[in-house]
């Protein structure tokens, strides 16, 4: 209950979502090798964003 209002690491956050994006990409490269590409970049995107963010 204490940690409700708790602020959540932004690093984290996008790590979290960057993985996502990666098994989602691993999962469509069995079907739809474009969405998987496509889903590649955007984590790649991600992670380029958490790298300038752990530079700061």
């Amino acid at each position: 209950m204490f940690g409700l209002f708790k602020k959540k690491d932004p690093i984290a956050e996008l790590k979290k979502a960057a993985a996502r994006l990666e098994e989602e990409a691993f999962q469509l490269s069995r079907t739809d090798r474009k969405a998987a590409d496509l889903k590649t970049a955007e984590a790649a995107a991600l992670w380029q964003k958490i790298e300038a963010l752990q530079k700061d």
